[in-house]
């Protein structure tokens, strides 16, 4: 579960922010603050995944407030979310690295995409230690890489383009999951649910080895094309 922190003075705009994030199962709000100063010391004292952040607030605007976040090294993403349209304030914020930025007024399916490409990439870095070109490209958005969002929730296409590599330079061996996941760098239970995946989808052969003098296990190996 992640944890949200909304940054909005508006009363009407924040209640529809935290509307639209806890009808995701995976973030719930943990606060709502109504500007830019308070945001900041809640910060500095409590553990904040992603915070939702307006850019026009009084007292310290949204842009000062990502600079400070950036400034003290608080480990935060942020979704800018705002009615500042202008080129110099997109500009600053993509700088400062946003995971998004929305246009007021907005809607609850773009809402939940920039919330999804936020856990996208949190579950790649969960998942992989290391990032060839392709995981960097989709992960910064590049328009010719598959999404994500297209496959089933709990699969990352960055996590299966590793395990397929891996099975594809194998292609003549079989692999039991232990031993795929300590050769990617992957957790064992990620590696298991990625073959049931790619037994559900044809693109594997498994089956069971009983000559192990102990405990069956499976075998996988990629089928050939």
């Amino acid at each position: 579960m992640y944890e949200v922190l909304i940054v909005e003075d508006d009363p009407m705009v924040a209640m529809l922010d935290k509307q639209y994030t806890n009808q995701n199962p995976h973030f719930h709000v943990a606060s709502v603050c109504s500007d830019g100063s308070s945001a900041l010391e809640y910060l500095e004292n409590n553990t904040i995944h992603l915070v939702i952040l307006d850019v026009y607030m009084s007292r310290t605007d949204g842009l000062e407030v990502l600079r400070k976040i950036r400034e003290k090294h608080i480990n935060v993403s942020v979704i800018m979310v705002t009615a500042a349209n202008d080129a110099t304030t997109v500009e600053e914020a993509l700088r400062l690295g946003v995971v998004d930025y929305l246009v007021k007024p907005f809607y609850n399916e773009r809402f939940q995409k920039a919330l999804e490409t936020f856990r996208s990439r949190q579950d790649a870095f969960h998942d992989l230690s290391v990032f060839n070109q392709q995981h960097i490209d989709e992960m910064i958005g590049n328009p010719q890489t598959k999404s994500s969002l297209e496959l089933p929730k709990g699969i990352q296409d960055k996590t299966l383009d590793t395990i397929n590599l891996f099975l594809e330079n194998n292609i003549d061996k079989e692999f039991t999951s232990e031993e795929i996941a300590d050769n990617v760098n992957l957790s064992r239970v990620t590696v298991k649910r990625y073959m049931n995946y790619l037994l559900d989808k044809g693109m594997i052969d498994a089956h069971m080895n009983y000559e192990t003098g102990g405990r069956p296990c499976m075998l996988y190996k990629l089928k050939k094309r």
